[in-house]
């Protein structure tokens, strides 16, 4: 027993229910992955590596197929990659009208169109692996 009552109930719900222990686990092994991925990012990528990451990662949460072409609703400002992504909006503008220029992607109006995303994987170093989205993976391979 601990000295916090919760950890108590916790335990006692996952003993009755493993299947929930088993999905309470994974949920950490994801975060925890997820967790280094981003540091990562922050740490070893420059701006144009990190926006595409993050389009990237984004891209792969809401449609787990993402190719050439796909639109994504997207409703995040210059502000909001920003900050997600450890960089000033001042140097985020023009990274992002980079990307564009090369063709990579449209991001206009809340709308983030992906033209090539083989590029654009490749320019933020982005494998979907640490996200687990494969049901019939587990977290520990």
């Amino acid at each position: 027993m601990s000295d916090n009552p919760l950890d108590d109930k916790v335990r006692e719900t996952i003993e009755a229910y493993p299947r929930l222990g088993q999905a309470m686990w994974r949920d950490t092994m994801v975060d925890s992955a997820v967790f280094r991925e981003w540091v990562v990012n922050i740490g070893r990528r420059n701006a144009r590596a990190r926006i595409a990451h993050l389009l990237c990662e984004l891209a792969i949460r809401l449609d787990s197929k993402a190719e050439d072409g796909r639109a994504y609703y997207l409703p995040l400002t210059q502000e909001h990659i920003a900050d997600a992504t450890g960089l000033t909006s001042v140097h985020t503008n023009p990274t992002i009208q980079g990307l564009r220029r090369e063709g990579l992607i449209s991001l206009a109006s809340g709308r983030l169109v992906v033209h090539d995303w083989n590029a654009l994987r490749s320019i933020g170093d982005f494998s979907e692996l640490y996200l687990y989205l494969d049901e019939g993976r587990s977290p520990r391979d």
